[in-house]
Order: C-alpha cells, then structure tokens, then sequence
C-alpha cells in the first residue's frame, strides 16, 4: 500500500525525461538541411570560409563564391536568421554564425558501363547540413 502511494507521487519516467531535455535544450538558433546533393568535403570548403563571420559577412561571402554548394548554404543561413528573429526574437544584424558543420547522408549508387561489359560504380554523396546562429555580447 505505502509502494502505491509512493509510486504514485513520482513522475512516469517519459515525463522526467522530458522536463530533463526541456532544460538542456540548445535554445541558439538554427536551421538544418537535411539530404542536401553535395558531397560533406564540398560543403565544408565553404563552411570553413564563413564560421564565426557576422551574418552580414558570411552572406557576402557565400553571395559571391562561386561553388554550388554556397548556393544552398545561402539559403540555410537565411532560413537560420528568420528562425532567429520569429522564433527567439533576436535582431539580426547581431547575429554571427557560431557553428556550422555538414555530416555524411546516404549514399546513392549508380552504375556506369564501361568497356568489356564491366559496370563502374558511381557514388553521388549527400549530406546534412547544419548553421547554428549565436547573438554577440554587447561590452
């Protein structure tokens, strides 16, 4: 009877593992492409030339880069700057891009013909691209 009772004050466990990921969630702004037609080493080359740019800056650059994968990463950064000013209402020329990364997706494969009647295999890679945005610290 006293278990009963006692079991009945706790939380079933699905509801303290919500309120545990409640508090630890990263509340920075974000935006996330999932399954984008660009190899990872592709979208890093640009990536690296925006991480830690003011938002200004990092459009600027990818505006003017010639690479495909600027492209899309343009419009990731735009998507994470609308997020950031709707949903956390943070202004967004003190925004400036913290973190930015692109995983490995699957892989699709594709076959070629060769001579002899061989087939070559074609990797076409994908990826998951992240743009995480932070605001700067007024001093």
């Amino acid at each position: 009877m006293a278990k009963q009772q006692a079991a009945a004050k706790k939380q079933h466990r699905s509801q303290v593992k919500r309120e545990r990921n409640e508090q630890n969630r990263d509340r920075r702004p974000s935006a996330k492409l999932s399954y984008a037609r660009v190899s990872v080493q592709k979208a890093c080359f640009v990536l690296d030339s925006i991480r830690g740019k003011d938002v200004n800056t990092a459009m600027a650059i990818l505006e003017y880069n010639p690479r495909y994968a600027s492209a899309v990463i343009l419009k990731l950064l735009k998507s994470a700057v609308a997020n950031a000013e709707n949903n956390n209402g943070m202004k967004g020329e003190n925004l400036y891009v913290e973190e930015c990364y692109a995983n490995s997706a699957p892989t699709m494969k594709r076959i070629q013909p060769r001579a002899q009647g061989r087939a070559y295999r074609i990797l076409k890679r994908m990826s998951h691209i992240t743009v995480v945005l932070n605001q700067k610290e007024d001093k």
